[in-house]
């Protein structure tokens, strides 16, 4: 028996844009969704694994890596992070999720994902908007977003306690703030204070419409750009929570955050059901985790082995 990981939410960079990340103001590696015993690493951008380690993250924990899609800030780290959950393939587990763009590209982008890496998991799936994966009790529900990258989604994520719904990145729409209703957590990107400034990304004034409309019990805002931060997120957090009557917070570097505590009601949530048409189910004996056990304990061999080798005379 593994030991139970707590439900946690864990920002590994809550940074958007080439000032923010390029000069690393604020990190981008992605958000860790822990769910008892499974570990979902969502869009693993830049220092992916440097803030895994800085914030106490196993990626070998990871059940599941989830791509949104095909842009830097997302998907840069996706081949370290496959390579480190994996031992360079020696241990073949955990599941990638995506969009097509970023596993099999298209006519303006080139695929992070190397085909190299491909092989070192146990499976990948394409996942189009509307389609659904359910891994152990978890459902996992691909939304649709306006970005300029076509196929870029959201997700959103079924659990026996609560709903959380990532947007992703999208302009704001009625159409696609309508796919995040009942859900007790919802994390929004939101690079823009305003409106002028960009419009393939949420600003503050779309946030305020979708938190007054989905009325979630929680609201994380996330991916800051850098006029965001100029005017400082607690500020603006602020007035959003006043203008919505819903509580709001920014995310932070390293923060945590345990969904439990904001669902509706404690107890079983109704899974979503689905046919095979709609989506992929996968369940994962946690006799699993004996084999990782047992590998971790021969590479540690192997290391002290060497290091016994390589010790001056």
């Amino acid at each position: 028996m593994g030991v139970k990981i707590t439900s946690n939410i864990i920002f590994l960079g809550t940074g958007s844009g080439s000032y923010v990340v390029g000069k690393n103001i604020r990190g981008s590696g992605g958000i860790i969704l822990q769910v008892n015993e499974d570990q979902f690493h969502i869009d693993p951008g830049p220092g992916s694994l440097a803030n895994a380690k800085e914030y106490g993250v196993n990626v070998r924990a990871n059940t599941a890596v989830l791509v949104t899609h095909n842009h830097l800030n997302h998907c840069n780290d996706i081949n370290a992070v496959i390579d480190a959950m994996t031992y360079s393939g020696f241990d073949k587990k955990g599941v990638l999720i995506a969009n097509n763009t970023v596993i099999n590209g298209s006519e303006h982008y080139v695929p992070f994902l190397h085909e190299h890496y491909k092989n070192f998991l146990e499976r990948f799936i394409v996942l189009e908007a509307g389609k659904r994966v359910g891994i152990n009790n978890v459902e996992i529900q691909a939304l649709s977003t306006k970005h300029n990258e076509a196929s870029a989604l959201g997700y959103k994520f079924i659990t026996p306690d609560y709903v959380l719904t990532y947007v992703g990145d999208t302009q704001y729409s009625v159409e696609t703030a309508s796919q995040y209703d009942d859900s007790d957590v919802l994390i929004l990107n939101v690079p823009y204070l305003n409106k002028e400034e960009g419009k393939n990304n949420l600003c503050k004034e779309d946030a305020i419409k979708i938190i007054d409309r989905v009325k979630p019990k929680l609201a994380i805002i996330t991916h800051f750009g850098v006029n965001f931060l100029k005017a400082d997120p607690l500020y603006e957090i602020r007035d959003m929570q006043k203008q919505t009557d819903c509580q709001v917070i920014a995310a932070k570097d390293g923060m945590v955050v345990n969904p439990v505590s904001y669902a509706v009601e404690q107890g079983q949530k109704t899974l979503y059901k689905f046919s095979k048409s709609e989506g992929v189910r996968m369940n994962y004996q946690k006799e699993e985790e004996n084999k990782v056990a047992e590998i971790d304990n021969m590479i540690k061999e192997e290391q002290k082995t060497l290091e016994e080798e390589n010790k001056p005379e």
